[in-house]
């Protein structure tokens, strides 16, 4: 199984979900999504296998988004531009295998998620 975190060094629940991963000895990769900007392709695909939509995993009591977006009238594939242009935007971690994923915010969602995967 070929697990991928997003992940965000400054947030606790992130470096959590990787303290978990380390301790259960599970190998994955880290992609720092705030430094490694994803592009429009790659976020729907994390959103297909997490299966939710942008607006399912926008952080929407961040500043950046009630300040400038939270009074338009956002279609699904507008929130995900934004999503791709204001990363931080983005709910966090995120695990991802194959063709399954999770956000792991609570950490019990992970647990769960290694279970079955």
């Amino acid at each position: 199984m070929e697990i991928t975190i997003y992940h965000n060094p400054r947030c606790r629940k992130s470096r959590e979900a990787i303290q978990h991963l380390e301790g259960h000895n599970i190998n994955f990769e880290v992609v720092k999504y705030l430094e490694d900007n994803l592009n429009e392709n790659e976020l729907s695909d994390i959103l297909t296998k997490v299966r939710k939509k942008p607006s399912e995993v926008l952080r929407k009591n961040e500043t950046l988004w009630k300040n400038e977006f939270k009074d338009k009238n956002l279609e699904e594939k507008e929130i995900l531009t934004v999503l791709v242009r204001h990363p931080k935007l983005i709910e966090r971690p995120i695990v991802t295998s194959n063709d399954s994923g999770v956000i792991a915010r609570p950490l019990e969602n992970l647990v769960e998620f290694l279970k079955v995967n």
